[in-house]
This record gives C-alpha cells, structure tokens and sequence, in this order.
C-alpha cells in the first residue's frame, strides 16, 4: 500500500454485485462526509446509451472503441443530487432502465471501454479531501491502494426486492422474477469477463446486506469510514 499523506485524497472503494446497496450507501455517505461521489455504474450506463444513440451495436466492439473519444460524460451535483450529464445533456431519466442496466453489463466487458473509463474514475476521485466510488473494480483495479474498501453483498432475491421497489418508486413497472432473473445473470456475466471481473479485495471488508436496513447499513460502514479516515490523517494505517 502506498504511503498515505494529509494532502493525499482519501478514497473510499465500494464494490459489490448489482442491487447490493452500494449507490443509496455510497451518496448517504458522501452527504455525511462531505466527498466527492463517484457513481461509476452511471459512466458505463452512458457509453451504452452514446451507443445506442448512434446506431452502434455492442457486440460490434470496434465501433464502440472508435466512439470512445466523442463520449463527453460529466458527474455534477444539482439540488443535492448528482446527475450524468452526455454532452452537456443530463441523462439520468434515460441511463436508469433495465435495458441500460443489462447494456452497462454488456459494454463493460470490453476492454477499451474499461481503460478509458478507469482513467476518468481516477480523475474524478483525485478532486478535494476525500471521495467515494462505488462500482465492481473500485478496490481491485481502480483504486487498488485505497485505505478504506468495502464489499457488499446480499442474496439475489433481496436484490431484486430493492430494484423492483427502485424501479417502482420512478413510475416503471417492474416484475420480480424477471429482475431477480436479470441480476443472476448479470452476476455470472460481471464474475466471468476477463477484464476487471467483480471480485473482492484481499483487503476488502465484506459487509453482508441481506438483513440490514438502509439505514443500519449506512450507519455500520459509516463508522468504519470514520474509524479508517482518523487512522489516514493520522498515518496510523494498517
């Protein structure tokens, strides 16, 4: 691990499979921490959506690598929310479909796709005191000596629970057993690509969600972050 100094930003890793808790976890602490958020998932959603919007298939990986230097993707706070922004165009209403979920899946495992959205994760997370970011390879290859990562998980029926309600809550119907579908297969397609599988740190806590509130599930890690953040400012990390 890299020596950690006060001028260095402390980085805070969340990986987990789909529907694990991690963006509703990651934004509740942002808030009470005050960081930068980094919704990795969004960037990916976006480079699909870019796609779709220009007629490219994803299976056709060289037009998705040669479409990559005009993809403009921006992570901005409005009203206390942070929103992605597509060439200037906020994107949000768009992005969180299950289409784009599955489509994120999908063009993440190309490679050229991972390279230049892990270099602008880092660049997003080199900004102010602290950040997190939340997403499959945070702790493993984004940030691989972040001094603070966690790894959350929960079984797919809860999963699928939490993404139904997600998808409710927006007006979009949704059916559990097509989700809960879906998010099996994502987790096999995430665990199996080559490049950047989900998989957890050596270092990594394991944080089990499957019983755990929203609320108790924010105020156990926040702790641990807290624990950590005092440790890094005052170089005393294991």
């Amino acid at each position: 691990m890299e020596d950690c100094t006060k001028e260095s930003p402390f980085i805070i890793a969340i990986d987990g499979p789909a529907g694990s808790g991690k963006t509703t976890t990651a934004k509740a602490l942002a808030s009470a921490l005050g960081f930068i958020y980094v919704d990795t998932g969004a960037m990916y959603r976006a480079v699909a959506l870019f796609a779709q919007q220009n007629g490219v298939s994803i299976e056709d990986r060289e037009a998705i690598c040669a479409l990559l230097p005009d993809v403009d993707i921006q992570l901005e706070r409005i009203g206390g929310e942070q929103h992605t922004l597509l060439g200037g165009e906020n994107v949000e209403a768009h992005i969180r479909t299950q289409e784009m979920s599955k489509a994120a899946s999908d063009i993440s495992a190309i490679p050229c796709v991972r390279e230049a959205m892990v270099d602008l994760q880092r660049r997003a997370g080199q900004g102010g005191a602290g950040a997190i970011l939340e997403g499959r390879d945070i702790g493993t290859v984004v940030f691989p000596d972040s001094p603070c990562k966690v790894f959350l998980v929960a079984d797919a029926l809860t999963r699928a629970q939490r993404r139904k309600l997600q998808l409710e809550e927006k007006g979009i119907p949704a059916d559990l057993e097509t989700i809960r579908s879906e998010i099996e297969e994502r987790d096999r397609n995430d665990s199996a690509r080559e490049h950047s599988p989900l998989r957890k740190a050596p270092d990594a806590i394991e944080v089990e969600t499957t019983n755990t509130t929203i609320d108790e599930q924010v105020s156990m890690i926040l702790s641990l972050v807290r624990r950590r953040l005092d440790q890094f400012r005052k170089g005393n990390m294991p």
